[in-house]
């Protein structure tokens, strides 16, 4: 990208004056890539008024540089991308509100907000966001030697390969890379918002939460739709229910019950790469972490994607205090459910409640009077999820079914007799038939075939 400008002391702090003032997007000043810039160019400044030994400012300017080099590098992109992304992803009490606009009323959203100063913020802040790209690259490393009458000036950041950032629509990318004044891109900015989400809902389509904190999962599981095979109607329950859930209509909580490795946490995790780029994000919640499921679900309310709560592996005990938890997300409180929020679970248990012979009620029991009603409320509480989904085992030829998909879908050339006999041996000497057994056998015919 060329320089239109003159880097120099003035300028910089003429730029970091303009920095400080931000409105609206004042937290990208927080970003440690862009705070590591801001170091380079203040240790600048301060080194130019000539009253720090010259070891000294060399030093602290070649260290403020390297900082920001090493920021860059972990970053792995070039600086005005990494300053756009940061844009585009941005939340602030702007971006949410028109993130939850919808796209038809864009324009008129725009001009309503103008009315209370905030557009007007927004422009005067990408506008002083967009002057800070030049500073980079071989402007930006002589101008670092400059400052300290270095011989050479330190090597400029300048990427090998531009990779696509996932989370960004490209052309709204190439879009700021072009224009001469982000103050006129508003809808470009904000149609991102819509389309991608911002914040933490831009960044990633898939969620962890742990330890009281909602992390982001950076390389989710890759598994797609069009990997499963076996239980197509399940599936296409499941998908739409899940399409009901995009277009704002009353979507169900969802039981995925069945026999281990039929498919059922794959199914549901191919999901958000399936929805993903129409709003759906995908939070995992372990059963350990149940308890904060309201809490979660409060924080969702309001935002503008949409979300599957996946509690995989599903079952309780009977004095298990998740049970209540889960029991509250699934029929509501005092508080009304959110619409944007469903709950997937899978289970190996179809009442989800350990069972016992010493849970049923007989005469001699006279600790609790009604007994048989604590039975029932242990049995019926699958029936509060609206949908139960059954994947039944797998027999010899769904199994085989499965084998040969994935086989074909790996582009493996082996032959037919062969191959069923294998894979009905693999799943006799292995873990019995089932579609987690198919894609272990298949993953080693892999192996052998490299």
């Amino acid at each position: 990208m060329e320089n239109p400008i003159a880097l120099s002391g003035e300028a910089a702090a003429a730029l970091l004056l303009r920095l400080d003032g931000l409105l609206l997007y004042r937290s990208l000043l927080d970003d440690p890539v862009i705070k590591a810039w801001q170091s380079v160019l203040r240790t600048g400044i301060v080194i130019g008024d000539g009253t720090v030994p010259l070891a000294a400012r060399t030093t602290a300017l070649v260290k403020a540089y390297g900082c920001w080099f090493e920021a860059m590098a972990t970053a792995g992109t070039d600086w005005p991308r990494y300053v756009i992304a940061q844009v585009l992803l941005a939340e602030n009490p702007w971006t949410r509100q028109l993130a939850a606009v919808e796209a038809e009323r864009l324009e008129d959203a725009l001009k309503h907000y103008d009315l209370g100063g905030m557009a007007t913020a927004a422009r005067e802040d990408v506008m002083a966001l967009q002057a800070v790209l030049p500073w980079c690259g071989q402007a930006l490393a002589q101008w670092v030697a400059e400052q300290v009458e270095l011989p050479n000036p330190p090597a400029a950041w300048e990427p090998l390969v531009q990779g696509a950032d996932a989370a960004l629509d490209g052309a709204a990318v190439s879009q700021l890379l072009g224009s001469p004044n982000w103050g006129a891109e508003l809808p470009v900015l904000f149609g991102h918002s819509q389309r991608r989400g911002i914040g933490l809902w831009g960044r990633y389509r898939a969620f962890r939460w742990e330890a009281g904190e909602l992390s982001g999962i950076a390389t989710p599981d890759p598994i797609q739709l069009n990997q499963l095979v076996g239980y197509e109607h399940p599936m296409q329950q499941l998908v739409a229910n899940t399409e009901r859930l995009l277009k704002g209509l009353p979507a169900l909580n969802v039981l995925l019950y069945g026999s281990r490795g039929a498919g059922k946490s794959s199914l549901v995790k191919a999901l958000v790469h399936e929805y993903g780029d129409r709003g759906l994000r995908l939070i995992e919640v372990a059963k350990a972490e149940l308890y904060a499921l309201p809490k979660i679900v409060e924080r969702l309310r309001g935002v503008a994607q949409k979300f599957i709560l996946f509690v995989d592996d599903l079952s309780f005990d009977a004095d298990d205090e998740a049970f209540k938890s889960l029991k509250v997300v699934l029929e509501g409180s005092a508080t009304a459910r959110p619409e944007n929020v469903v709950v997937y679970a899978t289970s190996n248990r179809r009442h989800l409640v350990r069972e016992f012979f010493d849970d049923r009620p007989r005469p001699r029991d006279a600790d609790e009077i009604h007994s048989w009603d604590t039975t029932q409320e242990k049995l019926s509480f699958s029936d509060r999820f609206g949908l139960t989904l059954t994947f039944e085992p797998a027999n010899q030829d769904r199994y085989l079914e499965i084998v040969n998909h994935l086989v074909a879908q790996a582009g493996i050339v082996i032959d037919a007799e062969d191959l069923d006999f294998r894979a009905r041996q693999w799943a006799t000497r292995h873990n019995g038939r089932s579609g987690r057994t198919a894609r272990q056998f298949v993953d080693w015919l892999q192996g052998e075939s490299l």
